[in-house]
């Protein structure tokens, strides 16, 4: 028997969908796969130990999105249980890059990917993150985060 299609993923919260997340058409409106992605990052953080934004603004910094992107590869739709995986695939100096998925059962319904940058709250400018919350996540995840810059055509703002 293989590896679980979801074996990447140390942390998967649930969720079902609402009534108000789906469209005319009875499956869950694109955009709301975002608000999923948001709920399973709140809820990924609270799972490392990392408080959100307390442990950001402390530093003076907290962090901003800068690119977010979504596969559909089947619906969800009304009363659906859905699980939605997250973890974080990449830190670099300053941005860090999660990946999510969604699965009903088995069936891989989208797949994500959410880039953060680190900044100056004050400045607005990229700064490197806390060495703290690096470790926590490290710490955290089942395989740990490729380091540095991203790779060739993937959104950053790294120096």
């Amino acid at each position: 028997m293989g590896a679980s299609p979801r074996e990447p993923f140390t942390f998967s919260h649930r969720l079902r969908v609402r009534w108000a997340e789906v469209d005319p058409q009875g499956i869950v409106f694109n955009a709301n796969y975002f608000t999923y992605f948001d709920v399973a990052v709140t809820e990924y953080w609270r799972a490392t130990g990392v408080r959100y934004p307390e442990d950001f603004t402390r530093t003076g910094t907290d962090s901003f999105a800068v690119s977010a992107s979504a596969e559909f590869r089947a619906p969800a739709r009304f009363d659906d249980e859905i699980d939605v995986s997250c973890r974080t695939s990449r830190v670099g100096r300053t941005s860090l890059t999660l990946a999510l998925e969604i699965h009903r059962g088995d069936e891989l319904l989208t797949r994500g990917q959410l880039v953060y940058v680190n900044a100056d709250v004050a400045l607005r400018r990229p700064v490197p993150w806390d060495p703290r919350l690096v470790a926590a996540l490290e710490a955290f995840e089942r395989h740990a985060p490729e380091r540095g810059a991203a790779r060739r055509g993937e959104p950053t703002v790294d120096a």
